[in-house]
């Protein structure tokens, strides 16, 4: 079954695991297989003042509605753009006094949208959205009371005038925005801004070694030509060669955990049991496990309790950095370093989470040199780990790249920034405003390093120069959010 611009791909019944998508042609790594607009999407609750409400980028300064003094936008081709979405919610707002929740709104929206087109399949879909899974029937207690909240503040907020839909229904639309809710980013892809529901891509079932990832793009109303604008979307990209007949698969959670670990992770968020290849077989659990090799391996107990001791860190450096702690963060990693090194192997997931945070905090103190060599040691662990066309890998080696440059190792620097350029090329396309960004960072240092290796005295005399021009930017201050994952999971 294919529909409008979805021609390469067609829904099935996959076995045990309910519908599945699967490619109707061959596709090759970095290949859009699809892009899909929102059904419907809002902004988080704590950042409606200071992300776009149509094409979600974060800007300086923001339109603000009129009307309901609610929702901003970047300009008024952002704003004509969103009022066939707003306008319902705009008098919603006014007649309710105020906004509510990014639950109630997203769930207001899918169905206001269902009250002017119906609840068939749309243009573009392969499914409607009564299709879409709603896992109400697994929910626990405490969702099960979360629910019965949400449909309440949603009664209150929905106009009297307005379709009415049956209690039932809109208990669906919420299991639906729970278990299916995909996470919007901002134009930089490193920081979570939104929630939208995508019924294509609820399609793709999921594997912890997948053939596509899936990248939001916040489209360009930049041109002056609106003929030339391109729309908010999400695109589905080919990671690896992709034959005719086979299922496109994507990770809807991190790969750098233990594979129980991801079990409990998906049966508690999304309620299935995976049984990919990789957590059957439990591939890669022995190098996230891995203990110093050698003569003097150190014993169960040595390592339990050196796995114990980080845990613990981790939980300190956490409280630390909700904080503004820095320093004592930079303390508490040395000192767990300081035990995981004589014991726990180059690729063991607690020595390389430490080794992370490390970097980062480190950079955004401007401590280059020792960032850099966490940061290598972090990479190299993460290379022998992660699929080699993973988003995650590709932003974690640039950031590396970033790192080596500022401590003023251009040769190392140079050759990392050109290692994530290649990756995120793949998963992100060379339109992405992080792969343009990485582009222009690898002329940089390229030039640079043609430089260095003429003359390395005149090298670091036009450093000082380089440094000021700050082409190649400087990290963000350290944020104790991960990067955004692929659905949107209410905590």
């Amino acid at each position: 079954m294919t529909k409008g611009g979805m021609e390469s791909v067609e829904v099935f019944t996959a076995e045990g695991k309910g519908r599945g998508l699967k490619a109707q042609k061959e596709f090759l790594p970095g290949d859009v297989i699809f892009a899909e607009p929102a059904y419907a999407a809002v902004v988080f609750d704590s950042l409606t003042h200071v992300i776009c409400h149509t094409c979600f980028k974060r800007q300086e300064r923001l339109h603000r509605c009129g009307q309901c003094k609610f929702a901003y936008y970047c300009d008024r081709t952002c704003q004509r753009a969103a009022w066939l979405n707003h306008k319902n919610e705009c008098s919603a707002i006014k007649r309710h006094g105020k906004a509510p929740s990014e639950n109630i709104r997203l769930a207001a929206r899918i169905l206001w949208k269902i009250e002017r087109e119906g609840s068939g399949l749309s243009e573009g879909c392969l499914v409607s959205i009564d299709e879409l899974q709603n896992h109400v029937d697994s929910f626990g207690e405490e969702e099960k009371k979360d629910l019965r909240t949400d449909v309440e503040s949603f009664l209150e907020f929905w106009p009297p005038h307005c379709q009415q839909f049956g209690m039932q229904f809109i208990s669906h639309i919420f299991g639906v925005i729970s278990c299916n809710g995909f996470t919007l980013s901002d134009q930089r892809g490193l920081q979570a801004v939104g929630v939208g529901i995508f019924p294509n891509l609820c399609q793709a079932n999921h594997d912890c070694w997948p053939n596509c990832t899936v990248v939001f793009n916040n489209g360009n109303h930049e041109a002056v030509r609106s003929m030339f604008h391109t729309q908010m979307r999400i695109e589905l990209r080919a990671l690896s060669k992709i034959s005719p007949g086979d299922e496109l698969t994507v990770s809807y959670v991190d790969f750098l955990n233990l594979s129980e670990e991801r079990r409990k992770q998906l049966k508690k968020q999304y309620y299935f049991d995976c049984t990919c290849e990789h957590c059957k077989k439990q591939i890669k659990d022995d190098l996230m496990l891995a203990v110093k090799a050698g003569e003097s391996k150190p014993s169960a107990d040595t390592v339990k309790e050196v796995i114990q001791f980080s845990k613990d860190t981790l939980e300190k450096i956490n409280k630390a950095r909700m904080e503004g702690l820095y320093h004592e963060v930079v303390k508490l990693c040395r000192e767990c370093l300081k035990k995981q090194e004589p014991v726990l192997g180059d690729t063991n997931i607690y020595l390389l989470r430490i080794l992370s945070i490390a970097s980062e905090v480190l950079s955004y103190l401007q401590m280059f040199e020792e960032a850099a060599d966490y940061a290598k040691r972090m990479v190299d662990g993460y290379l022998k780990i992660y699929h080699p066309n993973n988003a995650q890998l590709g932003m974690a080696v640039m950031r590396a790249g970033v790192t080596h440059w500022h401590a003023g190792l251009i040769e190392a620097g140079h050759g990392l920034i050109c290692k994530a350029y290649a990756i995120l090329l793949i998963t992100h396309g060379p339109s992405h405003p992080i792969t343009k960004d990485l582009e222009a960072m690898r002329v940089q240092t390229e030039m640079e390093l043609r430089l260095f290796q003429q003359n390395e005295f005149m090298y670091y005399k036009m450093r000082e120069a380089a440094l000021k021009n700050q082409k190649i930017q400087v990290m963000p201050e350290p944020s104790n959010e991960n990067a955004p994952g692929l659905f949107h999971k209410k905590e």
